[in-house]
């Protein structure tokens, strides 16, 4: 026994089974999840097991690439919308951790360097940290002195603020996932489906496929109401005076698209559809790639029309000029015998639905820790970089934006995602847990219990006041909150503790948003707390 616990592999899995075994014990509806992994994790570290080296950059490098690939293709856009002030919430919570670290040592004549390791461990920032270990300078044993002040906050400031953001929710009586009633049902960019009745004379008696295709439409004619049957779309289908036809499109372009044809109109009850006629398939005959609809005019050579395209986990209704790529995901409506037979035609594997790329995730993150590395002087003997965390996440987010840069995809499927995103962070917390464990106890019977206080307090006092500015002041949804919160914090574990949670994408976004200004932020604060105490 003693000589499979000195096997580094099979310690590391152990903690990952019996963190989860921990986490998923449910006390009041409250259970730790992936963060039962850094208790265990913590415990072996002081018991003195190993696990193999590199295993928590590793999984924080996977993580937050695939939190970038998650929003990449959201954030930029809320950037622009929301940036400004998620920005400001970081400054203001960073600043609030360093005021508390200044004050707190300064009444308790703390060591100065010993404050800038408490206010990085508290923070769980290794940039921070590295900051303050280089402006050291003459202060005697300064570096050993902030590795003690980082060993000993770190542990609650991963534990905090993962018990903050899971806690916060059931003391306030409310669901992450409810979404604020100003903005519920109002997104402009929801693709829903709406009758509409035929009474423009200037459409009347043309055919519906061409006038689709003419690109005057940004919505999708999917079916026609015959008798209480809606039937799809057919090659000969004309418009008619007083004719229902469904419209699927964004809500912005509906309206505008229902105009051209005639008016929204109602219809209850619902009327049944004709039987088993719609269908996803992923596009890889080369045939039907990178030629524009109208050209391609799959209702009258294959019976079938395209309502939907999937592309890189982006949902978007084509016009005649949208071109299909291969590897899209086809939504189509037809007859079943049609959609047989175009699901031959254009090459559909189920199986390739939800393949993850594996060249795509090696190469996103290679390149991502390549960024990471890039060093930034800050004047003097100082510079700075993204490190192991920033790097991967500023290229999974601009690949998440644009697609693909080069071979490298921008998209993970969900399923796979959530997978790695998971695994990844039980391999950080271990990792971190058994570092963070190993001298934990000896330091603060060194050092005494008034450290690890002070810690704390550097830990939550900018959580409160990042809640109350941030949900008060701002008026940010409280998922959102959280997702800023975690971000300004620099918390990686914490944000898992939501995603574990809720399927809303507010919080990755806004901690994506966050979490690149709170890292700049904290790095220079860690400097600052050095010349001021």
């Amino acid at each position: 026994m003693e000589q499979i616990l000195t096997n580094p592999t099979f310690v590391l899995f152990a903690i990952l089974f019996l963190g989860m075994a921990l986490g998923n014990i449910s006390v009041k509806g409250i259970a730790f999840g992936s963060s039962g992994v850094l208790f265990v994790a913590l415990a072996a570290g002081h018991f003195g097991l190993k696990v193999p080296e590199g295993v928590s950059g590793i999984g924080t490098a996977l993580f937050v690439y695939c939190v970038g690939l998650g929003v990449g293709n959201r954030f930029f856009a809320s950037l622009r919308s929301k940036g400004s002030r998620l920005v400001l919430l970081a400054l203001l919570i960073s600043l609030a951790g360093a005021v508390t670290a200044w004050a707190l040592c300064r009444v308790c004549g703390i060591n100065p360097a010993l404050a800038a390791g408490l206010f990085s461990g508290a923070n769980t920032s290794t940039p921070a940290l590295a900051a303050a270990m280089e402006s050291v300078g003459d202060i005697p044993g300064g570096e050993a002195l902030i590795n003690i002040g980082y060993g000993i906050a770190y542990p609650f400031g991963v534990i905090g603020i993962v018990l903050f953001v899971q806690l916060l929710p059931r003391l306030l009586k409310k669901n992450l996932d409810e979404a604020p009633p100003e903005t519920a049902d109002k997104d402009p960019q929801q693709i829903i489906t709406r009758p509409v009745r035929i009474s423009n004379p200037e459409v009347q008696g043309r055919n519906m496929a061409d006038f689709m295709e003419q690109g005057r439409m940004h919505c999708r004619i999917t079916r026609v109401l015959r008798g209480d049957i809606l039937m799809p779309l057919s090659p000969g289908d004309c418009f008619e005076e007083g004719e229902i036809v469904m419209l699927v499109g964004e809500r912005r372009h509906l309206k505008h698209d229902a105009g051209l044809l005639g008016h929204l109109s109602r219809i209850s009850p619902l009327p049944r559809t004709f039987g088993d006629e719609t269908a996803e398939l992923i596009l890889l005959a080369p045939a039907f790639c990178n030629k524009p609809l109208s050209e391609l005019r799959l209702l009258e050579n294959h019976g079938i029309l395209v309502t939907r395209i999937n592309r890189l986990g982006n949902t978007f209704v084509p016009t005649g000029d949208t071109e299909p790529m291969r590897n899209d995901i086809l939504r189509v409506v037809g007859t079943p015998a049609a959609i047989r037979a175009f699901s031959d035609a254009c090459g559909h594997r189920s199986s390739a639905i939800g393949v993850t790329d594996l060249l795509s995730l090696a190469g996103g993150v290679c390149l991502g820790i390549l960024v990471g590395n890039i060093h930034i002087s800050l004047g003097g003997d100082s510079d700075f970089s993204l490190g192991m965390a920033g790097g991967p996440l500023l290229v999974a987010l601009i690949l998440g934006h644009f697609g693909k840069i080069g071979p490298i995809l921008g998209y993970m499927p969900r399923p796979g995602r959530v997978l790695v995103m998971e695994l990844a962070l039980m391999l950080f917390l271990a990792g971190a847990g058994v570092a963070g464990g190993e001298k934990l106890v000896e330091t603060l019977m060194q050092e005494g219990i008034s450290l690890f206080l002070i810690g704390a307090g550097i830990t939550l006092v900018p959580l409160v006041v990042g809640y109350f500015v941030a949900a008060k002041l701002m008026r940010m949804p409280l998922a959102e909150a959280l997702g800023a919160i975690c971000g300004s914090s620099t918390s990686t574990p914490a944000l898992g503790a939501i995603t574990a949670k809720t399927d809303r994408q507010e919080p990755v976004i806004a901690y994506a948003t966050a979490y690149p200004a709170a890292l700049i932020i904290m790095t220079l604060l860690s400097r600052l707390l050095l010349e001021l105490l």
